[in-house]
């Protein structure tokens, strides 16, 4: 019954698009409970290999949703700039910096085009990608705009480890949504995948798994490495 899994694909991609756009504003309430209140420590999971924050120097969030993670930057000393399709997400992201005192530095556009100068930040953070990171085009746009060994850190996905019945049913969820594979070998082929596929690229990757209470967060740490001439 290919059609019924067509339909499955497409109405879960339609839920993903409205809630990343015109259901914005349930965002947070729903990756709240989607990881059992861990989204925050998840997301804060860029702060093991961010480099030291430098007073003349940006770091680069791209789809930077609803802006929590553009706040924690700013607090922690960083110059930070978000960069996000959704105007949406830029619209809730200007009201939450804003309420803090911080000016909104955003931009909007796709990954694919990103409107900043070549070798300009020595880091790029996205936490909770979508498939565009891995488009081709993001990645050559990355390693553009990245400092000469500067990284690309994405958090990929979080994951429940409690063994209780809401922790099983939520992971289930992702599961039934194609955010989780569906057996360890997968686990260990995708990850041999992704890591091929940044080295032709130009990047050194690396896949880390950070163990949290009651969770575990993957996060993709790859450093720009000169690209090989013809």
């Amino acid at each position: 019954m290919r059609w019924i899994a067509d339909a499955w694909w497409r109405l879960v991609r339609f839920g993903f698009r409205l809630l990343y756009n015109e259901m914005a504003f349930t965002y947070d309430t729903v990756s709240r409970i989607v990881s059992r209140g861990a989204w925050r420590d998840w997301q804060r999971a860029v702060f093991e290999f961010l480099p030291p924050p430098e007073s003349s120097v940006s770091v680069l969030e791209i789809a930077h949703g609803t802006g929590d993670l553009q706040i924690d930057l700013h607090e922690r000393g960083y110059h930070a700039i978000g960069y996000d399709l959704s105007p949406y997400m830029g619209r809730i992201t200007t009201r939450k910096l804003r309420k803090k005192s911080i000016i909104p530095r955003l931009a909007r556009g796709l990954a694919q085009a990103l409107p900043f100068p070549d070798s300009c930040f020595p880091a790029v953070v996205v936490t909770f990608p979508t498939h565009f990171i891995f488009d081709g085009r993001t990645l050559r746009e990355v390693w553009r705009v990245l400092h000469p060994d500067g990284l690309l850190i994405a958090v990929l996905n979080g994951e429940l480890t409690g063994s209780g019945f809401v922790d099983r049913a939520i992971e289930r969820l992702y599961a039934i949504t194609g955010q989780r594979p569906r057996e360890d070998d997968e686990n260990q082929q995708a990850d041999r995948q992704i890591i091929a596929l940044l080295a032709g690229y130009g990047y050194e990757a690396n896949l880390h798994i950070i163990s949290l209470e009651r969770s575990a967060v993957t996060v993709l740490i790859a450093r720009k490495i000169p690209l090989a001439r013809d």
